[in-house]
């Protein structure tokens, strides 16, 4: 059969080459150690038949394995079913939806919220259906909120990563073109999910409030982490001057999804012009459920705390080590550089006994390629000297120490 122009062997070959081929793994996570589990001495996940210690993971409060969270999705499951069976808009809405987004809501700080099948589907459903005729986006945004601004045709200018004084210039230089019913939306993650870098969100809102422009806040690696179970967004007060707060239900919440927070009107609007909503089966019952309970169990500290108190001591360990730690949230980059280095640092992590792949271009710029060590709340502190030594063994082994 020809394939006169799609030359995939190729194309995987050069990739291979240029220490960029991925590859998928099954993990048993049957095993997994939880820290809520009854047995706290549970078997570790499974790669390649070895027990593993996993610093790679977004369930950063452990929350998968909750009994409580279990015991929702199960009974959501048994009483309205494993699936939605429509769109929200003909008959896939239920009480179990409602329910995720009052607290969602009351959690925001917001009128109103809307549960989407999917963050990606959050992100770029909404701008989509704002239509801004300017988007002003930090240089790192998540593919999401990208997608959404090519979905939108909106003309796209890019400020450099969390500087907010970029961010005003940017806005001055294009005021002085700006037609008066010209619509402005400034873009950000909240935390930066590859940086672990937390954007300055007051002196986002004040550049954009000087231009009539609004604020869409990406809280996907922050929701569930802050104050009450809320996001950057709560733990600055700042409910009142971000216009939309969007975030998954997949990280902290611990089950699938995305949501988008804001006024009444916003929400009535997305419901009616949303495509990745209105054209998308709704949320599955079990997973709405799951995200609920998570929510309930984080308005109440203690998982977060001791998310935080990993976090700590990890990146005091790490750093000792001598190694360059990126960011000032639970997700510590540690940066290597060359991105074989990289590779090669986290399959000798592997061998230790820890899970902390690589992640190189195009997912990060090039000569920043590092290995996103992320602790969760369940955690123990023997799980984070293990962590320690296991990047002190394989950094003396490669060179790298």
């Amino acid at each position: 059969m020809s394939n006169r122009g799609f030359d995939l062997a190729g194309r995987v070959a050069d990739r291979r080459d240029a220490a960029l081929y991925r590859d998928l793994e099954p993990v048993d996570r049957v095993a997994e150690r939880c820290y809520f589990a009854p047995d706290p001495g549970a078997a570790l996940p499974v790669l390649d038949g070895t027990q593993h210690l996993v610093f790679a993971s977004n369930n950063y409060l452990g929350l998968t394995q909750h009994d409580r969270v279990q015991q929702a999705a199960a009974d959501a499951a048994d009483v309205v079913g494993t699936g939605a069976g429509a769109s929200r808009l003909v008959t896939g809405d239920t009480l179990v939806h409602r329910d995720l987004e009052m607290q969602l809501s009351e959690v925001k700080g917001t009128e109103r919220a809307l549960a989407f099948s999917s963050g990606y589907a959050a992100n770029v459903g909404t701008i989509a259906a704002l239509s801004p005729d300017v988007v002003f986006s930090d240089e790192l945004n998540h593919a999401s909120i990208i997608d959404g601004c090519r979905l939108a045709d909106a003309d796209v200018v890019v400020y450099d990563h969390c500087d907010a004084d970029s961010l005003h210039e940017e806005l001055t230089h294009r005021a002085e073109t700006r037609p008066g019913d010209e619509s402005w939306l400034v873009l950000t993650d909240s935390v930066f999910s590859m940086d672990g870098t937390v954007a300055p969100l007051a002196d986002i809102c004040d550049a954009a409030e000087e231009f009539d422009a609004w604020v869409m806040v990406d809280e996907a690696h922050a929701t569930g982490l802050y104050d009450h179970g809320g996001g950057i967004v709560q733990r600055d007060g700042l409910e009142d001057r971000v216009h939309v707060q969007m975030g998954t239900l997949s990280k902290a919440l611990a089950s699938q999804g995305g949501y988008v927070a804001g006024s009444e009107t916003l929400v009535e609007y997305l419901v009616n012009t949303a495509r990745s909503f209105v054209f998308s089966t709704g949320l599955a019952p079990p997973a709405a459920a799951a995200a609920s309970e998570a929510l309930h169990i984080t308005r109440h500290g203690e998982c977060r705390d001791r998310l935080w108190s990993n976090a700590a001591h990890l990146r005091t360990g790490l750093e000792d080590l001598g190694y360059q730690v990126w960011g000032d949230s639970q997700i510590l980059p540690v940066v290597v550089g060359d991105r074989a280095d990289a590779l090669a640092l986290a399959d000798a992590v592997r061998e230790a006994g820890v899970v902390a792949p690589a992640i190189r271009p195009p997912t990060v710029p090039e000569g920043t390629s590092r290995l996103r060590v992320v602790p969760m709340a369940t955690h123990s502190k023997t799980d984070i000297e293990d962590c320690i030594e296991a990047f002190r063994v394989a950094g003396e082994e490669v060179g790298l120490l």
